[in-house]
């Protein structure tokens, strides 16, 4: 293969390796977090709008848009709204999206399980090792889920 050919291919596999770290950086500078104990989301960007809905602290949003103090952000069911930006911060939590979720003692279907969360729960993110994830209950118990079956950071 001539040296241009080559140069040419590890070019492209670098490119394409870049974009998608840039694009898993992206997700990551896009998500929020809960930082008060609870916050109200509301339907637009002022004090005065109305409160759709209670959040509390850890509760992973994506931000959609940023104007002033307020952002605007989607939740893991895709529904949007308002939050101050003052009361969000960076601590990276998971939301579970599948009725029932395995946590595992290790990152892996193999690993046993030891204990079980459902639906909507919220699992403070300790460390990610490939597909997996290592999370917190709010009881203390740890131990590690499938990404696929989450949501948030």
């Amino acid at each position: 293969m001539p040296v241009n050919t080559v140069a040419r291919s590890l070019f492209r596999g670098l490119f394409a390796l870049s974009l998608g770290v840039a694009a898993i950086s992206a997700h990551a500078q896009n998500m929020v977090s809960i930082s008060g104990s609870t916050v109200n989301m509301r339907d637009g960007p002022s004090l005065q709008s109305t409160v759709l809905w209670e959040l509390r602290r850890g509760f992973p949003l994506q931000v959609t848009e940023r104007r002033g103090n307020w952002l605007e952000v989607k939740d893991f069911e895709g529904d949007t709204g308002w939050v101050a930006r003052s009361l969000t911060g960076d601590e990276p939590h998971h939301i579970v999206t599948s009725k029932i979720l395995n946590v595992r003692s290790g990152p892996g279907l193999n690993n046993e399980v030891v204990v079980q969360a459902q639906y909507g729960e919220l699992l403070k993110t300790l460390e990610k090792r490939g597909d997996w994830v290592r999370v917190e209950r709010e009881t203390g118990e740890s131990g590690w889920v499938s990404e696929r079956l989450v949501w948030g950071w």
